[in-house]
């Protein structure tokens, strides 16, 4: 079916992504660079410890898109070997978890609901069961409380009273399900703080793979949400999606506009971030006065949001994820011909989906300080 030039191509981006992965594993789990000099340097002993995140991590997405591949394949419809995307930024001195993520091209025709929900649940669902693996091990695993130590000396130094003004700091923020599995199966004395959860292999690979789990759960367009919804709720799948998105939104915007700002600052800011949301829609299938409307409509109750509750602010971080659903893959799903309502088991699924998403969720997942 497939070329030895595919296959060539796709092992070949695989195996980039997981140096790449490694990487980055190496930087954040242990804070060492292949770029760095002395201590900072990652030897080959760290670049082997690393492959626990990167092997981890990666491991969860390929059987993500292996649930999207052989469910495909069952469909008979023709699809890509699986994409993995590197993205180690590590050489710009750059944040990066060294991919962008995979993905499977479809390349056949798909003319049943049925087959979209399939195709679209079998990733998250596959993919999950093995983070929720990960993560049961990482939390029943944790070294001693003074590991840490090994990563961050100067905890230990008594005179130590955090780190010195314009030093980057991280910490991932929780999730139900998370939080739910620390509770369950980690000793409370050796359970870290969540600004120490990136030196942690098998938490941080297993929390980024909750985290791309809820992005692709969301009940948005062409995302594996999206085929959900499509699938349990056909008759009002695209007003769930708008919803969704307008939601969605809202929320990452909240706080951009401030009645408190200075007014030089709002005659900037406000038609820059009017004309950011009208271009957001520009796949919603809208009209442009009904985009016009939702960009005035969203800035309005945000800014009264701040008005009224002086200090409220949403995660500006997804106004580029939300970008680039709006503006480049579409809120819209493809229609198909015949309204054939989904069994009983499927739909039992779908419902199991929307709650992950709503256990994996993080409104805001990365908090920079």
């Amino acid at each position: 079916m497939y070329s030895k030039k595919e296959y060539f191509r796709h092992s070949l981006l695989f195996l980039f992504t997981l140096i790449a992965t490694t990487l980055a594993g190496g930087e954040w789990v242990y804070g060492k660079s292949v770029l760095g000099e002395g201590e900072s340097l990652l030897t080959v002993e760290y670049f082997l410890k690393s492959l626990a995140f990167s092997l981890s991590f990666i491991g969860i997405l390929l059987i993500h898109e292996l649930g999207h591949f052989f469910t495909a394949l069952h469909h008979k419809v023709k699809c890509s070997l699986p994409y993995f995307i590197p993205g180690w930024l590590g050489f710009l001195g750059m944040p990066s978890i060294g991919t962008f993520g995979a993905v499977i091209q479809m390349k056949g025709f798909v003319n049943s609901r049925k087959k979209f929900f399939d195709i679209g649940i079998a990733g998250p669902l596959a993919g999950f069961v093995v983070a929720l693996v990960v993560l049961v091990y990482g939390f029943t695993t944790l070294p001693e409380a003074d590991y840490i130590y090994t990563v961050h000396p100067e905890y230990a130094d008594p005179d130590f009273q955090g780190f010195e003004e314009g030093v980057f700091e991280f910490e991932l923020g929780n999730n139900l399900l998370f939080w739910g599995l620390g509770q369950i199966f980690a000793d409370p004395e050796r359970m870290p703080a969540m600004s120490e959860m990136i030196h942690y292999p098998y938490l941080f690979a297993g929390f980024l793979a909750l985290f791309f789990t809820a992005l692709n759960l969301l009940p948005i367009g062409q995302l594996d949400g999206g085929h959900v919804i499509f699938g349990l709720f056909p008759k009002v799948h695209r007003e769930i999606s708008l919803v969704a998105y307008v939601l969605f939104m809202g929320f990452a915007g909240l706080g951009l506009i401030s009645p408190f700002a200075p007014i030089e600052d709002l005659m900037l800011y406000i038609p820059l971030y009017l004309g950011f949301l009208f271009v957001c829609f520009t796949k919603s299938g809208l009209g442009i006065q009904s985009r016009i409307t939702l960009a005035l409509s969203i800035a309005a109750i945000q800014y009264a949001m701040v008005f009224l509750f002086p200090g409220i602010e949403g995660y500006h971080g997804w106004l580029v994820y939300g970008f680039l659903l709006g503006r480049v893959m579409g809120l819209r799903h493809p229609e198909v011909t015949g309204t054939r309502q989904l069994d009983g088991k499927r739909k039992a699924l779908g419902i199991l989906a929307i709650i992950l998403f709503i256990l994996c969720f993080s409104p805001e997942p990365f908090i920079f300080k």
